[in-house]
């Protein structure tokens, strides 16, 4: 599958100004076929992972510890973010994403005490929620969820080179840009399909937001992140994931 659409996106790379009966450029197309394709890419095992959310700002260094679950059913999986905030004492913050091929993400969220590990019911996110930050760091919910693929405006803009890898550009804008981002640009690995960087930016058209992968190991026979760092162009903070890839299961 992989392979056909990217075949039809270098294809009709020669010929993305050509306009189709529907009034959409090749680009655009493909670019939807693309953003498709990654959103369709159903982990491959159930994995358990322990991390830790590294947030540098202002106010100092947080380290937070954080697990990362995922479950996978016909067609579904669920990804569960679990983080501690302060210890026992502290905040237990829980983020379920449920991801359905061909349907838009569910965001489920339950913060609670650390001291009591039981979950109770979890609130349903609606899409301003979600342009939120969890566990206090620069990812925001939407962030973890990929939400920017979900939207409906998705062009091929080139293929450039990142970090010696050839990548496709592809820039996803945002059908509500009053909340959250207005655009976010991504350089994806013709390869693998995986990001290899990422640039979100603001209603005013700033650069706000860099999502910059720094690390991956193949866990199972697929490619884990292992590390992972998101940075905030404003306010200068950025927030680190690292997570213990030995752990998973």
């Amino acid at each position: 599958m992989k392979f056909v659409v990217l075949a039809a996106i270098l294809f009709l790379g020669f010929a993305a100004t050509a306009q189709t009966t529907n009034g959409l450029s090749a680009a655009e197309i493909q670019g939807r076929q693309l953003a498709s394709e990654i959103l369709s890419e159903m982990p491959a095992t159930n994995l358990a992972q322990t991390g830790v959310l590294r947030i540098h700002n202002s106010e100092g260094t947080t380290s937070i510890p954080i697990t990362f679950t995922t479950d996978i059913g016909q067609g579904t999986w669920r990804v569960i973010y679990d983080a501690t905030i302060g210890g026992n004492t502290g905040t237990w913050e829980s983020l379920m994403i449920v991801h359905q091929i061909g349907q838009p993400n569910q965001y489920l969220y339950f913060s609670g005490n650390a001291g009591v590990p039981v979950r109770g019911p979890m609130k349903t996110l609606n899409q301003t929620q979600i342009m939120a930050p969890f566990a206090g760091s620069d990812f925001w919910i939407a962030d973890l969820g990929l939400e920017f693929f979900h939207w409906p405006e998705q062009i091929i803009t080139g293929h450039e080179t990142r970090r010696t890898r050839n990548c496709i550009v592809l820039e996803s804008d945002n059908p509500n840009p009053a909340s959250g981002y207005s655009r976010v640009v991504t350089w994806i690995d013709r390869e693998t399909f995986a990001i290899i960087y990422a640039e979100a930016y603001d209603t005013n058209e700033k650069l706000l937001k860099i999502f910059d992968p720094k690390k991956a190991k193949k866990v199972n026979g697929q490619w884990e992140l292992e590390d992972i760092e998101i940075q905030n162009a404003q306010t200068h903070s950025h927030t680190r994931i690292r997570f213990d890839l030995n752990a998973g299961s």
